[in-house]
């Protein structure tokens, strides 16, 4: 299967909020991911406590959807804009925008880093 197709399978989970079953199969147990300058997150444990973090913080998907996706075959890295509308348990509605841009290593994201506003 090719870069792109991995790509678009996993972001299909994610927009049908599939998100966790997404991190588990598309993700390496040595993956590093990132949020704009934060510190990195370091092996799929950390990270995935870091995802449920999240779900778990979400009371509800207004929208979702994805922009763009650009992918360098050889180098097996991929650029996708997204964003999702949703409403936080604190009652915050946030429309959330961001591109990520992911280093596969064949059907896995070993790094993945975040840029947002």
């Amino acid at each position: 299967m090719s870069l792109k197709k991995h790509v678009e399978s996993l972001y299909e989970q994610i927009m049908q909020g599939q998100i966790l079953q997404a991190f588990e199969t598309y993700y390496h147990e040595e993956v590093v991911m990132q949020e704009n300058l934060e510190a990195p997150r370091v092996g799929k444990a950390e990270n995935r406590a870091y995802e449920e973090q999240f779900v778990n913080s979400v009371e509800a998907v207004h929208g979702g959807g994805v922009d763009h996706i650009v992918v360098d075959e050889a180098q097996q890295v991929a650029m996708i804009e997204s964003w999702m509308d949703v409403t936080f348990k604190d009652g915050n509605r946030v429309k959330i925008a961001q591109v990520a841009v992911q280093k596969w290593q064949g059907d896995q994201i070993v790094h993945e880093r975040f840029y947002h506003g």
